[in-house]
């Protein structure tokens, strides 16, 4: 896998950033396994991935509209990586179909075409990434 840099003059696109987040997921999982808190994992995470030379935000609070009132706290996104990618995190046996529907809401409301779910508790971390899109046209 190739080390972005911020020194790269070509914009990465959200596949792109999507390939490394899920790059470092497989190594956080290899090394660590499943079965510890979804904070530990996201902790980690975000480090590797500034390494890795991304930006990201942790535990974004983000605004609901309703009614034309505005709420400064509907929800917390985990990660958004290089205001592109949405991550949401889980560490438990299974995700279930909410779990990927909610990400899909997620994105609405961030207007973001790509999100990641990463359930850090499979035992196998392929059978636990979810791509979630949201009008992200194919390469």
């Amino acid at each position: 896998m190739n080390v972005v840099t911020r020194a790269q003059s070509v914009e990465l696109t959200e596949n792109d950033i999507a390939r490394e987040i899920v790059d470092a997921a497989y190594h956080i999982h290899q090394r660590l396994g499943p079965g510890l808190l979804e904070s530990v994992y996201e902790i980690i995470l975000a480090h590797e991935l500034r390494k890795r030379g991304l930006d990201l935000v942790r535990q974004v609070p983000v605004e609901i509209v309703w009614d034309g009132l505005r709420f400064d706290e509907g929800f917390r996104a985990d990660l958004i990586v290089e205001k592109k990618v949405l991550v949401e995190l889980k560490s438990k046996e299974k995700v279930i179909a909410v779990d990927k529907k909610q990400v899909l809401t997620h994105l609405r409301l961030l207007n973001i075409k790509l999100g990641l779910l990463v359930n850090f508790g499979e035992e196998l971390i392929k059978n636990g990434i979810s791509r979630i899109v949201n009008g992200l046209p194919e390469d």
